[in-house]
């Protein structure tokens, strides 16, 4: 996709618009459900819970076959405006390439989720530029959520509705001071290293570039940064927006140095603006959520501000 395209904003939900839970990835169960579907329907949405939904083959829900046929089917399925992953884990880049977006792109609905989902913001980007959420899922919504307002929440809620919306987060000692504008793409760290190289890989020249982790040695953190690097992703940001790197681990000869600063060592011969810290991730609710593929206004002062520059409530083709 060329980098200078117009981004495809889909439309804004509204009460009683039709949503469904996918699990493209680690099975899921009703159980575990529950609280996301009380949730949506405080929202005055009409959840779709497609038939194999809580199918499971090993870790995945349902085999390769399954999984495929029930994304295929909500992509193509017009009265469904957004499709809400439940879950991350592993498994939805064994299926991404069995999968026809072409219906997808006539009719462009909102993809919902983080982690694993990587893969589908990735390559839906890199071939159809439709922008996407990258937002808390319903395996991390807690009982509750219907009533008590959380930010992981209450900014899905926000970005579905096409309400503006603006962050601004607390400093951090290794931000770098500037201004960007650009498209934001990314996502998990982990997912964006093992699409290097593949049809899913995302061009970040001229954008900013968003990256989480969880549960990561410091050293793999530091292999991923190198590959990154050394491809060509990191030279031709316009900025970049560091989420929370939670739970990593050491080995018994010490790394010596943190996430944070091994990724501001990857960048450091670069000019652009760079934000730590901010409030996106693998961190339950206050995961903040992120339009993948729209433009957005990163300001880097004292502490950090992100704007959303033309979110619509009607979806459109951005200038």
């Amino acid at each position: 996709m060329d980098a200078t395209a117009s981004v495809i904003i889909p439309p804004s939900l509204k009460r009683g618009d039709k949503i469904a839970i996918a699990a493209p990835a680690r099975k899921i169960s009703a159980e575990e459900l529950k609280p996301a579907l009380d949730l949506f329907g405080s929202w005055g949405l009409e959840v779709v819970l497609p038939d194999h939904l809580f199918d499971t083959c090993n870790q995945f829900a349902g085999d390769d076959d399954t999984r495929a046929a029930v994304m295929q089917q909500l992509l193509d399925a017009p009265e469904v405006k957004a499709i809400v992953c439940a879950r991350g884990g592993y498994g939805t880049v064994r299926i991404v390439d069995r999968l026809d977006f072409s219906g997808f792109a006539r009719n462009p609905k909102w993809i919902v989720g983080y982690s694993d989902i990587t893969v589908l913001h990735s390559h839906i980007h890199r071939h159809l530029n439709v922008a996407t959420l990258h937002a808390t899922m319903p395996i991390d919504i807690p009982a509750g959520a219907a009533t008590d307002l959380c930010p992981a929440t209450e900014s899905l809620r926000r970005m579905l509705w096409g309400e503006t919306v603006q962050y601004r987060c607390g400093g951090h000692p290794l931000n770098r001071i500037g201004a960007a504008t650009g498209q934001l793409v990314g996502g998990n760290l982990s997912i964006l290293y093992s699409l290097c190289g593949s049809g899913s890989d995302i061009d970040t020249r001229g954008k900013i570039l968003f990256i989480e982790d969880l549960d990561e040695y410091l050293y793999h953190i530091d292999r991923m940064m190198m590959n990154l690097k050394r491809s060509g992703h990191l030279a031709g940001l316009a900025g970049l927006l560091v989420g929370r790197m939670s739970d990593m681990h050491d080995n018994a000869v010490p790394f010596g140095r943190t996430a944070e600063q091994i990724v501001s060592d990857a960048v450091a011969e670069y000019g652009y603006p760079v934000c730590f810290g901010f409030p996106a991730g693998h961190i339950g609710t206050e995961n903040l959520a992120l339009a993948m593929g729209q433009q957005v206004r990163l300001e880097v002062d004292g502490g950090s501000e992100l704007l959303f520059l033309n979110q619509s409530p009607f979806g459109h083709y951005a200038d």
